[in-house]
């Protein structure tokens, strides 16, 4: 229903979910492309948002260990879900039947309802009249907050959103989605300066007084 909203027909909302099986990619894809984005800055920004899925792909493919025809194929299921799923396996046959098994049903499934909310878009008319414009930023954010668990990383999703909020006014649509990836490193290098400063404190602290009084034989 938000891919309607943000005007795709129902050929490009299904195509979205085949070729592209990570939800906060579609959303910010179609978030963008439904503010009156740039379609190359909408598809940079998913991409970034993809980007931590290869970083899953490197530890799954020691784990799998799959046959180098099978691991093109095999790189469309790599998503949060299949990773924590595989990870969780005591053994590699158990690891690749999770892999399996999880990405296949997600899949299935995905596509589906991608299809169903599509077609039931279509049914209702006019989408921007029923709101269907903030569907894809709450179930976004849906996603995201459970996964905030340090302060760290809560500090870069507010961060992250001053950013995305204050530049949304004064860049076109979608560049603003990009300037907020800069929240991260920006939070991280505070943080490392931070854990320098306190490394420096603790030697000086650590360090032993000098004494304050010479030894009587030396007066």
């Amino acid at each position: 229903m938000t891919s309607a909203g943000s005007g795709l027909t129902l050929l490009q909302t299904c195509a979205l979910s085949l070729l592209v099986f990570t939800g906060a990619s579609q959303f910010a894809l179609v978030g963008a492309l439904a503010a009156g984005g740039n379609p190359l800055t909408a598809a940079a920004g998913a991409f970034f948002l993809g980007v931590r899925n290869a970083f899953y792909g490197l530890r799954l493919s020691q784990l799998l260990a799959l046959p180098r025809a099978v691991r093109p194929f095999a790189a469309q299921w790599v998503i949060d879900e299949t990773t924590a799923v595989a990870l969780a396996q005591p053994t590699r046959r158990a690891t690749r039947i999770g892999f399996a098994v999880t990405g296949l049903s997600l899949y299935i499934l995905w596509n589906l309802t991608t299809l169903l909310g599509q077609l039931g878009a279509r049914a209702i008319g006019d989408t921007a009249a029923w709101g269907l414009d903030a569907a894809g930023p709450a179930v976004f954010l849906a996603l995201l907050a459970p996964m905030l668990k340090t302060t760290t990383e809560r500090a870069v999703a507010g961060l992250a959103v001053l950013l995305g909020l204050g530049l949304l006014p004064v860049l076109p649509a979608g560049v603003p989605v990009l300037a907020a990836a800069l929240a991260a490193p920006a939070v991280l290098c505070l943080e490392g300066r931070r854990s320098g400063t306190s490394r420096v404190h603790a030697r000086v602290d650590d360090t032993p007084d000098a004494p304050n009084d010479a030894p009587e034989e030396a007066r």
